[in-house]
């Protein structure tokens, strides 16, 4: 996995470490930073990494490389903090395809009464009541809405956020297509566990439980936390004008795992 992500970062691109400043991509009030990479937009396994910076805004690594899944047909550029104005493929909905950008993180949403221990974050309980609108007709497609589960809205399709799949435990919320949704640019967009190592998704990114129990745990609001997600040709381009850890870092973090 690391060689063929790799392969795609050139010698000039870390020429340029140091010499770019603030670009559109992450914003500068976060300091905690989800970095995702694929090795082709087309890839449907990665590799997450998470990130702490201070107010030089140096990045330095906390936690990983570890192992994610994609949508089962890879990835397309979304709309979130940056990659909206991208020229081309375009995340839609229900293609199979999880949004590249850079997003802020929403809510975390949960089966239990209460998040792990140690974590510190805006925490809502599901229930059979709680639903996502994944229907482009519905007026409130791409939010979170209550209902009354003996007499669910006609008409409209929506996601159960408390099914009782394991893989829904907990969900995090990616920001994609938020503010305000367009209706059929993709929807329902999390982090979650996932179901299996050869089991992609329709657009989520997942990963083993411990991971996301260990990403959970290290969520803070006040540093204003974001995820970017790339294939690594992207990544080669953005990093510098998008203000990303740059290549050296990860390759160093690859070496040398770091735990938070």
């Amino acid at each position: 996995m690391l060689m063929s992500i790799f392969c795609y970062l050139s010698i000039s691109s870390l020429m340029l470490l140091g010499t770019i400043a603030y670009g559109d991509g992450v914003p500068e009030d976060c300091t905690q930073l989800i970095f995702g990479i694929a090795p082709t937009w087309n890839s449907i396994r990665g590799e997450l990494r998470l990130f702490e910076r201070s107010g030089n805004g140096d990045w330095t690594l906390v936690a990983g490389p570890f192992p994610v899944l994609f949508g089962k047909n890879g990835v397309a550029w979304g709309t979130g903090r940056a990659g909206q104005n991208e020229p081309g493929l375009r995340k839609q909905e229900r293609d199979g395809r999880a949004p590249s950008g850079v997003f802020e993180i929403g809510e975390i949403f949960g089966y239990d009464s209460k998040l792990p221990p140690g974590a510190d974050y805006p925490y809502h309980q599901v229930t059979e009541a709680d639903v996502w609108s994944d229907d482009p007709r519905s007026p409130n497609y791409n939010r979170h809405i209550v209902i009354d589960p003996k007499n669910p809205p006609d008409n409209y399709t929506h996601e159960k956020m408390r099914s009782g799949d394991f893989a829904y435990h907990w969900l995090i919320e990616i920001r994609h297509n938020s503010d305000p949704p367009i209706p059929g640019a993709g929807s329902a967009i999390f982090f979650h566990i996932r179901r299996g190592v050869n089991r992609p998704t329709t657009g989520c990114t997942t990963m083993a439980k411990p991971d996301l129990v260990k990403l959970i745990t290290w969520l803070r609001a006040r540093r204003h936390p974001c995820y970017a997600l790339l294939p690594a040709i992207e990544y080669e381009k953005k990093w510098g004008p998008w203000h990303l850890p740059s290549p050296e870092t990860l390759r160093v973090g690859s070496s040398s795992s770091s735990t938070h």
